[in-house]
């Protein structure tokens, strides 16, 4: 019947659905398949989807550990074919990873051929490399033909495929797993096999005890490339305890002496997953930038063995401000995030802490344990149901073979003759004429003692709970034998060291010191240009600009910024642009204000004292280690009143200072009068009837006061009793032939 005919629109039924309900389902849909089927791992095996089934293919190849390598593209052939619908190269690149040493602290593979290297450079295509399960691998998959785990279709519907690996070997946290989903990431680091059995022991023998107590065990991370932890306990604590948190980890090295009273900086171990040769390239960089002055050179002598060689400048520089200036710029100090998110046992993806990590792979460990258990049981109760159908066979030999021989329905005669069960019969009628002679009755009676002694323990173990954690614990136990322990995979890599304490490197040790000469313009344009002694003349500025600050430096300084706001700035002075353009608006630099302009711009020197006064008279003495600001907003020292703005800013160099108004008059003042203040709006200094301050100049009273009359005349005063006076006077006129402009020069 056609379409038209029944009613319903060509195409099959339309319904108007919300689109964003339709889009929200579908995402819905693809976030959940990327959480479950591709980013997270399973509490239960520590595996994703791609590397269970790896591990399952290889396994049916019968590529275990006393085998023969395999090509990996024949691996890669049977996972995509039957299980796992993906591209070749991603799977390629799991089971590349599976099988690198420097990746996983446990492989999993035992690959043969090019499969990378600590470099960074990638494996050898799959056509050329070869792999088997390693021993690891083996103890995943122990007991999964007794019906450990349940199995599941595969994508096409013809082969099935493992749900979960019974996982003997505690995989989650001795391999770790890094993955980002949809909304939610996983980083779970490696850590040592014989610590986390230990855990796992404490855990079973103290089901209630605390996360603290298991990290007496488990101590920290242990990485397959070794390096030194460097992490408060606390913090370890922490992050366990809550299943997020970081650790910080340093490259480890030697110092090694050599002639002369040299000597160099050798790194035998890298952090975890940091490629040597993209690191050695950006160390590179920074010596030809001059970003790290205390280094001078870099050469990669390893071999098997990691060893990456450091010159330092000169044997002056102390080895430890050396590391700590790289472990600060470049990846030989790195942080490896912990978030330890995870698809529970119910298919829930969650953040779990040590404990409950822990707590669930015993837990698995119990249900294959009991799933073991019971197909063993069911096993024994078939074989004792056999023999004992061949017992009878034994005691009445003749008469079966006359049944068989003679009868039309030997089946039928003999379960009627000695009641025997299906099972036993055609276990009797399947057996080879040869081997009836072997039948021997207490063979079979002794069999029989020992399957039924067997039937008894399991039945035992299934109902006892403390027998099932002592069964569980024996395991644990074995697994830290075989896999940890003092050997070279079990024997901890990491080395746990101490939480680094703060160094202070100076800047001179971090910038190579050079004599600069900051150009600084009336517009507020700022430049560095190499060397001193600069003809300023020669200096171009953009039009209508021109100088206005010129100062001698060196590139190890920080320049101090004052500004009419009454706050101070700093500037590191390597930080400048350079000298063959015009340089850069100190705006960007610094955060000044549009409507404020500079007062004073000069190097900072420890221990020197600076006059800091507004135009309406006020001001005190600070510090100027005090006034150094840390942050691009600057730092408030002096706060000017409503109608005042900053002024002036001057070092502390005599035991006198003038102040000169805009009423032309003068008055001296004993600098000890003026008080130190770390912030405000200060004392008068100077007071005015009307105008406001101008200028100051601190002098020696023996030097006399100078100032400059024109562009080659200087006047010296000895004599400045009529100037003189307390703090807050008015002051005299200036003296005859001083600048018209109220200034000093």
């Amino acid at each position: 019947m056609s379409d038209s005919a029944t009613g319903s629109p060509p195409g099959g039924e339309i319904r108007d659905v919300d689109f964003a309900d339709a889009l929200g389902e579908r995402y819905l849909s693809y976030a959940l398949s990327t959480i479950m089927a591709r980013s997270l791992p399973d509490v239960r095996d520590g595996l994703k989807p791609v590397h269970r089934r790896i591990l399952h293919a290889m396994r049916e190849l019968r590529m275990d550990p006393g085998s023969g390598y395999k090509k990996c593209a024949r691996v890669v052939g049977d996972v995509i074919g039957k299980f796992h619908p993906h591209g070749e190269l991603a799977v390629y690149e799991a089971l590349v990873r599976l099988a690198q040493d420097f990746s996983q602290r446990y492989p999993l593979i035992d690959g043969q051929g090019n499969f990378g290297n600590i470099d960074g450079d990638n494996a050898a295509a799959m056509r050329y490399t070869e792999s088997r399960l390693s021993a690891v691998a083996q103890a995943m998959l122990e007991g999964i033909d007794e019906d450990a785990v349940d199995f599941r279709d595969t994508y096409d519907g013809e082969d099935r495929e493992p749900v979960v690996l019974p996982a003997r070997f505690p995989n989650l946290l001795a391999n770790g797993a890094a993955g980002i989903a949809v909304g939610m990431a996983t980083s779970i680091p490696p850590h040592n096999v014989g610590e986390l059995c230990s855990a796992l022991l404490h855990l079973i023998e103290y089901p209630a005890c605390p996360t603290a107590e298991l990290v007496a065990h488990v101590a920290g991370p242990d990485f397959p490339t070794g390096g030194v932890l460097a992490e408060p306990a606390a913090n370890i604590v922490e992050a366990y305890a809550t299943g997020r948190g970081s650790f910080r980890l340093r490259a480890r090295w030697v110092k090694e002496p050599l002639s002369h009273g040299t000597y160099q900086i050798v790194v035998t171990e890298m952090p975890y997953q940091v490629p040597k040769g993209r690191l050695i390239e950006k160390i590179a960089a920074f010596l030809e930038e001059k970003k790290l002055p205390l280094l001078a050179d870099i050469r990669d002598e390893s071999t098997e063995d990691v060893r990456l060689v450091l010159e330092p400048k000169n044997r002056n520089v102390e080895a430890d401000m050396l590391m700590e200036q790289l472990f600060r710029f470049t990846e030989l100090e790195v942080r490896v995030p912990l978030n330890l998110n995870v698809v529970d046992a119910v298919g829930v993806p969650r953040v779990m802490n040590l404990k409950e990590a822990l707590q669930a792979f015993l837990d698995h460990r119990r249900e294959v344990l009991l799933r073991r258990s019971r197909h063993r049981l069911a096993a024994v109760a078939r074989r004792m149901e056999i023999l004992r159908g061949l017992v009878i066979v034994y005691i009445n030999l003749d008469e079966v073979i006359r049944i068989i021989r003679e009868e039309d329905d030997p089946k039928a005669v003999m379960m009627a003759r000695w009641g025997l069960s299906d099972v036993q019969v055609e276990a009797i009628l399947n057996m080879r004429l040869r081997s009836l002679r072997r039948i021997d009755e207490l063979a079979l009676q002794k069999e029989l003692d020992q399957l039924s002694k067997e039937s008894a323990g399991i039945e035992a173990l299934l109902a006892s709970d403390k027998k099932q954690w002592r069964a569980l614990a024996k395991e644990v136990a074995a697994t830290q034998k075989e896999f940890g322990g003092d050997t070279p995979l079990g024997r901890r890599r990491t080395l746990l060291g101490e939480a680094p304490v703060a160094m202070v490197i100076p800047v001179a040790a971090l910038v190579d010191r050079e004599p600069i000469t900051v150009l600084c313009s009336q517009k507020g344009w700022i430049r560095a240009v190499k060397g001193h002694g600069i003809a300023a003349a020669e200096q171009k500025y953009k039009e209508g600009d021109g100088p206005r600050f010129i100062i001698p430096a060196e590139t190890t300084d920080r320049l101090v910024v004052f500004g009419t706001n009454g706050r101070f700035y700093a500037i590191p002075a390597d930080r400048l642009p350079g000298g063959r353009g015009q340089g850069e608006p100190l705006r960007l630099i610094i955060d000044l204000p549009n409507d404020h302009d500079i007062v004073a711009l000069f190097p900072h020197r420890p221990g020197v004292r600076l006059l800091v006064a507004s135009d309406d008279g006020r001001g005190f003495l600070v510090e100027a280690d005090e006034a150094l600001a840390q942050t691009r907003a600057g730092k408030q020292v002096l706060v000017p009143g409503a109608d005042a703005k900053a002024m002036l800013c001057l070092p502390v160099e005599g035991d006198l200072v003038a102040f000169v108004g805009e009423n032309r008059r003068m008055l001296v003042v004993e600098t000890g009068e003026i008080p130190d203040m770390t912030r405000g709006r200060g004392v008068i200094l100077q007071r005015f009837r009307s105008g406001s301050l101008i200028d100051a100049r601190f002098f020696r009273a023996a030097d006399g006061l100078s100032w400059r009359q024109s562009e080659t005349r200087t006047r010296t005063e000895f004599d400045m009793t009529p100037w003189r006076g307390p703090r807050g006077g008015a002051g005299r006129a200036v003296p005859q032939g001083f600048p018209r402009s109220g200034k000093f020069t």
